[in-house]
């Protein structure tokens, strides 16, 4: 099935959670009623190999395993976005992978080497879009310190669809979006608390982890928003604020444990979040989450 890549881009890209099994192996079958949940209340465009899915913490092996597992749970109804990354080889055999399951296009994480040159990322995601035969590819941009000169070499990349803007930066945004092709779609790559900040320079669509247990959300925030309701929107934020502050502790590493903690709770179990990820929530996080899970009647 042919779907728009565009629009799915200016949609919530909903990053899965890898779920595991009592051994602590990964166990893809799990996020079968989770995606479908997710794909039912409209979620645009479902993403394996996140950093929500623990990309870091997977093997390369593993990473293969989960982009054909979600593709085939898929099964076309949406387009799917396959995470990619890690030293070139790894991100080469990965987006072949990606490639050969049927992945819609490309989502390039931005490579976390202390000694990341600009041209030398520039090199990295031709070889990553090469060796996947050409699938189009949004850029995960987490430090912007490259500067804007760079950012637009990278967007004037042959198959570059997109950049997930993943930094508190909305005027540097402003700027690489003046700098780069009208024809890039910037999404809003901090989930919804920043979707309306950084809307409001350009970006369009946003990611999201809380779309694992409550999409209906993500979807009625993306719905304000696209309306330009940012009154809605920022009510409706306000709403989910208190489970995306959870996930902000410990240095961003209650990001996985948070989700997969309310996940338990409503009956999906998913195993641990993997180390380095904090595992399990405090007592104080697990009171917070449950009063906000219990509020707005999700378990």
């Amino acid at each position: 099935m042919s779907h728009d890549l565009d629009a799915a881009l200016a949609g919530i890209s909903g990053i899965l959670v890898t779920p595991y099994d009592d051994t602590g192996a990964i166990a893809p079958a799990k996020l079968a009623p989770i995606l479908d949940r997710a794909l039912a209340a409209g979620v645009h465009m479902p993403v394996v190999n996140g950093n929500t899915g623990e990309f870091y913490a997977l093997t390369t092996n593993e990473a293969c395993t989960m982009v054909q597992e979600v593709a085939a749970m898929v099964a076309g109804r949406a387009p799917l976005l396959a995470g990619v990354g890690r030293a070139l080889p790894d991100a080469c055999t990965l987006a072949r992978a990606s490639a050969e399951a049927g992945a819609s296009a490309l989502m390039i994480h931005q490579p976390p080497d202390p000694f990341v040159s600009p041209r030398g990322t520039v090199d990295y995601v031709r070889n990553v879009i090469d060796a996947s035969g050409g699938l189009p590819a949004m850029l995960y941009l987490r430090n912007d310190a490259i500067g804007t000169n760079a950012i637009s070499d990278l967007c004037a990349l042959p198959g570059v669809k997109g950049v997930k803007w993943a930094t508190p930066n909305p005027m540097r945004l402003a700027d690489a979006i003046a700098a780069c092709d009208p024809a890039i779609t910037w999404v809003a790559g901090l989930a919804e608390v920043w979707a309306p900040a950084l809307y409001a320079v350009g970006a369009r669509g946003f990611t999201s982890g809380l779309i694992n247990i409550w999409p209906q959300r993500s979807v009625a925030i993306h719905a304000a928003l696209a309306a330009g309701d940012y009154s809605t929107a920022n009510q409706l934020i306000a709403g989910m604020r208190a489970f995306e502050d959870i996930r902000a502790e410990e240095l961003n590493g209650t990001n996985v444990t948070g989700v997969k903690a309310a996940l338990l709770a409503q009956g999906h179990e998913c195993g641990p979040a993997r180390p380095p990820s904090a595992w399990p929530l405090t007592q104080s996080q697990q009171q917070r989450l449950t009063t906000f899970l219990l509020d707005n009647q999700l378990i």
